[in-house]
């Protein structure tokens, strides 16, 4: 299972890409490069279609009609919105479109590379558009408008109709620097820069670029969590997996045409060096053994590879200190792990009038979370907190091995989840570790974001009666995907001069509930929904074009841990007349409503600056209305602008504040554990056990 979500947050690398406007003009003498499939990605080709094709969950053939389906996604990947190709640009391919399949066998992609040719090309001329478009006078008084939502519309059948799309493109991004303040000769120099970055990447795109896109369309159409991963996507996937990579531990940035130090890790090798400082440019990296090769104008995602390495070597690194006046100088720093604390699972204790309890917050399902957790509970337990809200919002997933692991510690012994894999052979993963290791009562937070293993978790605890679950329906991805190594052990010997191959994810089982039921799909359904009404949108699984279908199998053989069952009724009821009156979830309503009025021209948005400027006042004075109501509320000053709010100010969370509420109404009638059952015989509830 991987992490999936959009927002899903993708932790970073701490190396990672924060784009930035600035970039030189391009040169004229710079060509976009026609780009041609590298030798060693016949080898990729072939070993990853055969390992998608023998080993997959979906039963499928790479026949003519599977080829045509990859044809358009990756036309869809390319230009999924219609604003770089016409009709007849898809055309001029068409008659090609059934012999993907067999290009994938052979490890030959020329139609691949043609294509992603011409989009390189068309992508260019759009850009190069747009500067010409930036010339023309502002006028932001029509009634224009731009839809961004043209997924569904035809494709345009002649360059005049891209360009009606592109002059509201651009007046879009004017107006929108307009509405900060900018004059014309501001948003012009902005603009400008911004274009020509643009142009700038396109000339620098590479081999592998067109590659990783064609790729990832062919393992796309087969379900939506199939990946090719090119060698810098694996190694992100492994350290976000072990909250982890090596490195120097710098952020950086990408302006005009340097590479600039934004921040450091805490404790990581560049900080403890001394040597560098924020703000630096670096405009060299080299390796201990090798001469340094000047970086300016690569590509931000070229230079990052250079710099990271394995722990214990040592970059070079060519600097250009902050300052005007300042001289390049040459630095070593040895790389070192580096380690993503602000990722790990914590704790934080809630003590109030009603009780002292526990909140646990767990962004991924990452190797090694069972331990932390294990840790937090010993402190939990020491504290005598009297029950544990676990918060799985927007948690994607994460390792399979983990969350049965992390089940085990919040049950006896049995069964957390059923698999069944493509030969229909069904599996039961059980916890084995017996004993109970926190024993009080526990809330978990979910919400349409959580998915993947959070879905695991959540519905064995609500199997098990172990707790109850409050938010909104999770996301549904009901699916597992393992992760492969491209490469064979045997090439570092036979080809010692091959690159990286990177790896390949792709889904072999489905995942079941211990009740034989499939989140797939449906998700896993609240014991309290957290707020009256639900957001209208398209998040989750079942809006994927080519999701696995729903099923079910027969039920697993497990006890539950306790019946809280008859307790939801009351604890839904108190939950309801709590938030009836709560202003932040009257704010939450109000906002559920607005969206969802708004849904139907959500991508439908005005170019006429008197009009945004209402909207835009309207949101304002409503956000700083409820700010002052809720700085009232506080016993705080209140404030005439939102940027004068106190840079300390923390917003209420309003869901968690309830789950806390919705566990200390748990917790007086939480039915009793078998103290046999529990490790230590240690229950960490203010009441005897019976």
């Amino acid at each position: 299972m991987n992490k999936l979500l959009k927002s899903f947050v993708k932790f970073g690398l701490i190396l990672c890409i924060i784009s930035t406007a600035a970039q030189a003009k391009t040169s004229a003498t710079e060509q976009i490069p026609v780009l041609k499939q590298d030798e060693v990605h016949q080898v990729v080709a072939k070993r990853v279609t055969n390992f998608f094709t023998q080993s997959h969950y979906r039963d499928f053939s790479l026949d003519g009609a599977f080829s045509a389906k990859i044809f358009d996604r990756y036309f869809k990947l390319l230009d999924g919105n219609k604003t770089i190709f016409l009709q007849d640009d898809v055309n001029k391919f068409r008659n090609r479109q059934e012999q993907l399949g067999q290009e994938l066998m052979d490890g030959d992609l020329k139609t691949a590379y043609d294509i992603y040719n011409l989009f390189l090309q068309k992508r260019y001329n759009r850009y190069q558009y747009a500067l010409e478009v930036l010339q023309r006078p502002m006028d932001f008084n029509t009634k224009d408008q731009i839809n961004f939502k043209r997924e569904d519309m035809a494709w345009p059948t002649s360059e005049k109709e891209l360009d009606e799309y592109w002059d509201k493109r651009v007046k879009y991004d004017e107006l929108n620097l307009s509405l900060t303040g900018k004059n014309e000769g501001q948003i012009r120099e902005v603009l400008t820069k911004r274009y020509q970055r643009v142009l700038k990447t396109i000339v620098q795109s590479n081999n592998e670029d067109c590659f990783q896109v064609f790729m990832n369309a062919f393992a796309r159409e087969i379900d939506p969590h199939t990946s090719y991963l090119a060698p810098r996507k694996k190694r992100d996937f492994d350290s976000e997996m072990s909250l982890s990579f090596e490195g120097i531990g710098a952020t950086l940035s990408q302006q005009d045409d340097y590479t600039v130090i934004m921040s450091f890790v805490t404790g990581g090798p560049a900080e403890k060096s001394k040597l560098l400082s924020v703000g630096d440019r670096i405009i060299g990296v080299g390796q201990s053994n090798s001469a340094i090769e000047d970086v300016i104008g690569w590509r931000l995602d070229d230079i990052v590879d250079k710099i990271r390495g394995p722990k214990n070597t040592v970059v070079k690194l060519e600097i250009l200190p902050v300052g005007n006046n300042s001289k390049p100088k040459v630095i070593e720093i040895t790389r070192d792990k580096i380690h993503f604390e602000d990722r790990e699972a914590k704790l934080k204790t809630i003590d109030n009038s009603r009780g002292k309890i526990g909140v646990i917050e767990i962004p991924s399902f990452y190797i090694g979370l069972t331990k932390k957790v294990e840790s937090l509970i010993i402190e939990a337990n020491s504290a005598k907190l009297q029950g544990l809200v676990i918060d799985l919002r927007d948690n994607g997933g994460g390792s399979l091995a983990e969350v049965i692991e992390l089940t085990g510690l919040f049950i006896d012994s049995g069964p957390v989840v059923q698999v069944r894999d493509n030969l229909q052979k069904i599996t039961t993963y059980n916890d084995k570790n017996k004993g109970i290791e926190y024993a009080g009562p526990i809330v978990v937070m979910i919400n349409r974001y959580s998915a993947s293993a959070s879905e695991i978790f959540s519905a064995a605890m609500q199997d098990y009666g172990r707790a109850v679950i409050v938010g909104e329906t999770t996301y549904g991805k009901g699916t597992v995907q393992t992760s492969r190594n491209i490469s064979y052990p045997v090439d570092a010997r036979l080809h010692p001069k091959w690159p990286e191959l990177g790896g390949a994810q792709y889904t072999v089982q489905k995942f079941y509930r211990i009740n034989g039921g499939s989140t797939q799909l449906k998700g896993v359904v609240p014991d309290i929904e957290m707020t009256k009404s639900q957001y209208v949108d398209e998040t989750g699984e079942r809006f994927l074009d080519n999701a696995m279908p729903w099923d079910k199998i027969p039920s697993a053989d497990y006890l539950t841990v306790a019946n809280i069952k008859p307790l939801l009724a009351n604890l839904k009821s108190q939950h309801q007349a709590r938030i009836a009156n709560n202003p932040e979830f009257n704010y939450i309503e109000e906002d559920i409503k607005r969206f969802n009025d708004k849904k139907d021209n959500e991508y439908l948005v005005s170019l006429n600056k008197n009009e945004r400027e209402t909207e835009q006042k309207a949101n304002d004075d409503r956000d700083l209305k409820r700010m002052n109501e809720r700085l009232n509320r506080a016993g705080l000053a209140q404030i005439t602008k939102l940027k004068d709010l106190p840079k300390d100010y923390k917003q209420p969370d309003a869901f968690l504040d309830e789950a806390v509420e919705i566990l200390l109404d748990l917790i007086p009638n939480y039915p009793s554990i078998e103290a046999s059952k529990i490790r230590g015989g240690f229950l960490s509830l203010d009441k005897p056990i019976e």
